[in-house]
């Protein structure tokens, strides 16, 4: 089953998981650490992220690194986007309101 970003993103731990990978990579093991979970439900949540391809495996001798792929993470920044220009233009619109109201009362 082909899963997309936003399903890997929906999930808290994932998206933890997602913050701790960009500053590093790292192994299962060492994920686990930062979580009050099973490795074995780490590694699940590493599975789907890989599916999305926001991960990008890489093995070194009997150990996995896990690292961020940036560059699919870019195509949630894009869906984000169009919202942040949107609610930019309700902000900038909203300034306006409140400048002509403290203008009136001066």
């Amino acid at each position: 089953m082909r899963r997309d970003v936003f399903q890997a993103i929906a999930d808290p731990t994932r998206r933890t998981i997602l913050t701790l990978l960009a500053v590093q990579a790292m192994t299962p093991n060492a994920l686990a650490e930062h979580f009050d979970t099973s490795r074995q439900a780490i590694s699940k949540h590493l599975k789907v992220l890989t599916e999305c391809e926001l991960l990008t495996p890489t093995q070194d001798g009997r150990e996995v690194h896990y690292e961020l792929h940036v560059e699919k993470m870019k195509e949630i920044d894009k869906w984000i986007s169009q919202f942040r220009m949107i609610w930019e233009n309700r902000f900038n619109e909203l300034d306006k309101v409140l400048e002509n109201l403290k203008n009136k009362k001066k």
